[in-house]
């Protein structure tokens, strides 16, 4: 049946920054109406779910993953990625150029296209890197791979270390209006180092890296957007500082959005203890004062959006010594249940985080999805905030296991996830999506 209609639900808009309860028509696959009285005469024809009471909520839309395919497929498929994904509640994700060979030609970015669409899951959405190779030499061809479906442009988990290229990117970026993301950590500073600098990592015999590597990189690349009229988007941002140098640039103008991520919201450096690789990411996890600036610049909107920077690692590369282990850790299914931990707290209610999670991401990246508008696609999700669940390896959906949060206790958890208005995900089901 073509129309599916949604009863007993917990509406939640992010754009009108609204929370009621009502139902919501799906209808070729696009929201045909929504309300509080919708569907309770009887006189809608249609299949209908009862969402029992959960929010009905926009899907999240995830700025920041790393995908194994092609070169690393047993760390990360596009089938397993999109599974995961779908299980989070992330109907669309950008992922990142940094594959095996690197996604900095068209060929590569229609390639990720193609293989995304046979998923036939969540929506992927590829990058493109900024510089050939990812090398920081030379600037990739932007007009030829937006033309070829590039959502915009980063090198990934490596900086734009030159100046000069960062300058030609913005310039040649704005006359594009292309949406350019820096992993904001100046190289030389940052070189070997696997954690924050302070007393655990000297007791650990870890070297650092320095708040200064991110601040002295945003600081010149603020400058350069402000120059050019360029437009940055920092990736990952995790100190008090750098989040007061990006809430400064934004009174004046400047174009420069952010993002942080779910662990460096939730944890701070007391979790390598021990030498344990699962807390191992890029940035490293940092001091309690700067979580908690990183938690109050969500509330306050310096930070625009919350990503799962999912970054997928099998166990040889995570059961290694401390400084030899592979940085990262999976992310997508637990994206929701860490950001709800502010809205529990009772910090920020549920439109402005699904705001965070869903409408600005999109915004970022240009595509039609974050909002329960009349006639935007039915990409949505069913989610009970207040669920208990304990994170285990064995029940994540990725082919990684490399989650930072093994054994916590979660409050939130989705249920069902639509994609254009088809049910792809429900908890106590099989999923509906499969390889062509």
């Amino acid at each position: 049946m073509s129309r599916l209609l949604i009863t007993n639900a917990r509406l939640v808009d992010p754009v009108a920054g609204t929370e009621q309860p009502g139902a919501l028509l799906i209808q070729h696959g696009r929201i045909a109406a929504l309300g509080p009285r919708l569907g309770q005469d009887g006189s809608i024809e249609a299949e209908r779910l009862d969402a029992q009471g959960a929010v009905l909520a926009p899907g999240l839309v995830d700025l920041r993953v790393q995908l194994g395919e092609p070169g690393a497929e047993h760390k990360e498929s596009f089938a397993t990625g999109a599974l995961a994904a779908v299980a989070g509640g992330v109907t669309s994700f950008a992922c990142l150029p940094g594959t095996l060979p690197p996604i900095d030609d068209p060929s590569m970015v229609e390639f990720v296209a193609r293989r995304a669409r046979r998923a036939r899951l969540a929506k992927v959405y590829p990058y493109a890197a900024i510089t050939k190779g990812l090398k920081g030499e030379q600037l990739a061809e932007f007009g030829l791979l937006r033309e070829a479906g590039a959502i915009g442009f980063t090198d990934g988990h490596q900086a734009v270390a030159s100046a000069r290229i960062m300058r030609r990117a913005l310039s040649y970026g704005r006359l594009i209006d292309a949406f350019l993301v820096q992993h904001p950590e100046e190289p030389d500073l940052a070189r070997n180092g696997v954690a924050n600098p302070g007393p655990i990592a000297a007791r650990l015999g870890l070297t650092s890296v320095p708040r200064e590597a991110e601040v002295i990189m945003i600081e010149r690349d603020l400058r350069l957007a402000r120059a050019t009229g360029g437009r940055i988007h920092f990736s990952r941002v995790t100190t008090a500082e750098t989040l007061d140098a990006i809430r400064r640039a934004k009174a004046e103008g400047v174009r420069v959005t952010c993002d942080c991520t779910p662990h460096h919201l939730a944890l701070n450096e007391l979790e390598v203890e021990g030498y344990r690789t699962f807390a191992k990411v890029s940035p490293p996890l940092r001091a309690e004062a700067d979580r908690l600036a990183v938690e109050a610049a969500v509330i306050d909107g310096t930070i625009d959006a919350i990503a799962s920077d999912h970054r997928p690692q099998d166990q040889d590369s995570k059961r290694l010594p401390f400084a030899s282990a592979e940085f990262g850790v999976v992310g997508l299914e637990t994206l929701l249940p860490v950001a709800l931990r502010l809205f529990h707290d009772g910090r920020i209610g549920l439109p402005a985080l699904m705001s965070r999670l869903a409408t600005t991401p999109a915004r970022l990246l240009g595509i039609d999805a974050g909002t329960l508008a009349v006639g935007a696609p039915a990409d949505l999700i069913l989610f009970d905030p207040n669920r208990p669940w304990k994170v285990t390896e064995r029940d994540l959906h990725s082919a990684s296991k490399n989650t930072a949060f093994e054994g916590r206790l979660m409050m939130g958890r989705v249920e069902t996830t639509l994609v254009d208005g088809r049910v792809v995900f429900r908890r106590d089901q099989t999923s509906s999506g499969s390889e062509d």
